[in-house]
């Protein structure tokens, strides 16, 4: 009895061909109010478009470090916190998604990780932001962002911070 080498190869490639998730909704993971918006707004949208959302947390450098062993230590808590906060909110993804979302989590300033980000990921197709509500404007991040769209490499959505989740799904599906 002979095999194919063919066949065989085939079968063997096609397990090795990637999942295409569609389109991917980036959402930057935060202490902010809006991110609940932005958040439902991206799984909303993965989850009728049949794409996926991915999270990314900048652990961003403590301001005063005087004695390194306390740096190192405080260090470590905003790598926990960072951690626990990614599993609730990655909870919160999968059950309004009904997938398990990318999870990038970076060391630095937020708009350099970010634009590094997207820079190297070539999966992301959106961004999604959600805007400030308050008097000092929408936000660092969208501040940030309108001064360099033209050269970000994918498209922004920015949902406003005051919208109920009603009308968030009215817009989203």
């Amino acid at each position: 009895m002979t095999t194919d080498p063919q066949a065989s190869q085939s079968e063997d490639s096609a397990d090795d061909v990637p999942v295409d998730y569609g389109r991917t909704f980036l959402c930057i993971v935060d202490e902010s109010e809006e991110l609940h918006q932005a958040l439902r707004y991206a799984c909303r949208r993965a989850k009728h478009t049949g794409g996926r959302v991915a999270l990314l947390y900048v652990i961003e450098p403590a301001e005063f470090q005087h004695w390194m062993a306390v740096g190192n230590l405080m260090e470590e808590e905003r790598r926990e916190q960072a951690e626990e906060m990614l599993q609730v909110v990655s909870s919160v993804v999968q059950k309004l998604s009904g997938s398990i979302p990318v999870i990038y989590i970076r060391e630095g300033k937020l708009t350099e990780e970010l634009e590094g980000l997207l820079a190297s990921e070539g999966e992301l197709s959106i961004l999604v932001l959600g805007a400030a509500t308050g008097s000092e404007g929408p936000g660092r991040l969208i501040s940030h962002a309108l001064k360099r769209i033209g050269k970000l490499t994918i498209p922004i959505t920015i949902v406003p911070g005051g919208l109920s989740d009603k009308e968030i799904d009215a817009i989203s599906s």
